[in-house]
């Protein structure tokens, strides 16, 4: 696997993402500073004193450009420039806005570069509600341990839906999560980078989830993880790759629409539904209700060989543990190696299920889609199950 310290060099892309926005952008900048018919303000932070040189602190003139603009629901804007900052707290209603010019490789246009190796995160959406953030690199430099790059804490849910915006932004290289969000609901994620993070991309602890369009590449945990209590996600067109575990993990999940996304070379299970072990409480027992069709699932399985720590079944494209009313149909399966032909084949199995109740599983393809067996059923099922028409072979790596 690529050192996700140093992000991937396998690919060569073009360097400035979404420039039709960022052209958009510098015209809103225009208007820094000034009054809006509606009364409200887009502010510059270097207005206030941040100097954006990668070297001096700027968490002091960026906390007051944000605290002024929540005075009046506005907005802030970031000149493109590395801007090393401290925890800021984000103000409800907001705009937090800088210019999308990262690639794949690392930070560019507008960072925010993590300057303090004790804080719990960089941006901190606990109580942003209505906010927006877009067009921002957020660079952890390894710093601590597990520091988020975008985050919520909290005791309890909100008595109101947080209703945020994370859009265009790249978060990568935090000892935590890239985003983390605890005791959230009905936010979306569209248009991101979440990669090279030594924990999850993106961790959520919630519901009512849009996840639409984002890169989860290269994270020390899982692409994807719902591992406590989570529900009505919608998951589509995301390319979720090279991650350490599993590409995406839901554990006593409910209401998922996981559709059109390429997951590629997983450190364990491509998409994996566990059953949550608890005995009480909201959100115990099975994944229930979803639709997983039309994805691309490739080379899943990476570290999950002969002497790993990981659960004999785990060398899977798809796990499906003890799940209720589950539609897995038209998604499309194949094993292999490490670019370049290098590296050990995955995965042993192709389909892996168990416990299952009014499921089904069919017309998924799985043409050289595993090593050793493309359908693994374990058992224990309940009434409701319909597994047919799944065509394949396995595939034998030539000497």
């Amino acid at each position: 696997m690529p050192d996700p310290g140093s992000f991937y060099n396998r690919r060569d892309l073009a360097r400035s993402a979404f420039l039709g926005g960022a052209s958009a952008l510098f015209s809103a900048a225009t208007l820094s500073a000034q009054q809006t018919p509606n009364g409200k303000q887009l502010l510059d932070a270097q207005k206030f004193g941040a100097i954006g040189d990668g070297t001096t602190d700027d968490s002091a003139a960026l906390q007051r450009a944000i605290d002024a603009a929540g005075e009046h629901s506005g907005g802030v804007f970031l000149p493109p420039a590395v801007y090393l900052t401290r925890e800021l707290h984000v103000r409800p209603g907001i705009a937090l806005i800088g210019i999308p010019a990262w690639n794949y490789s690392g930070p560019g246009g507008t960072t925010l570069r993590l300057a303090d190796a004790s804080a719990p995160g960089l941006l901190n959406l606990t109580d942003a509600r209505g906010s927006t953030i877009n067009g921002l690199a957020l660079d952890g430099r390894e710093l601590g341990q597990n520091i988020h790059g975008i985050f919520t804490s909290r005791i309890g849910y909100g008595p109101h839906e947080d209703g945020f915006r994370i859009e265009n932004c790249q978060i990568a290289r935090f000892t935590g999560d890239g985003i983390h969000l605890d005791r959230a609901w009905c936010f979306s994620v569209r248009h991101c980078e979440m990669m090279a993070n030594h924990g999850d991309g993106l961790s959520l602890r919630g519901w009512d989830a849009f996840i639409l369009d984002n890169w989860l590449s290269g994270n020390g945990g899982a692409g994807f993880a719902a591992r406590h209590e989570n529900a009505s996600v919608t998951f589509t067109a995301n390319r979720v790759e090279w991650n350490h575990d599993e590409n995406m993990v839901v554990v006593g999940g409910d209401g998922y629409q996981i559709n059109s996304n390429f997951f590629d070379r997983a450190g364990t299970v491509g998409i994996a539904l566990r059953h949550n072990p608890q005995t009480d409480g909201w959100n115990k027992g099975p994944c229930t209700q979803f639709a997983i069709t039309g994805n691309f699932i490739k080379r899943s399985g990476k570290f999950s060989g002969p002497g790993t720590h990981v659960g004999p079944h785990d060398s899977s494209q798809i796990l499906l543990e003890d799940s209720t009313g589950v539609t897995c149909t038209g998604n499309v399966l194949q094993s292999g190696r490490d670019d370049g032909n290098a590296g050990l084949w995955s995965p042993a199995y192709g389909i892996v299920y168990q416990g299952l109740e009014n499921c089904v599983v069919a017309n998924n393809t799985l043409h050289d889609g595993a090593l050793q067996q493309l359908l693994v059923d374990l058992g224990g099922h309940r009434d409701g199950i319909v597994v047919k028409d799944n065509p394949g072979r396995l595939f034998t790596p030539k000497p």
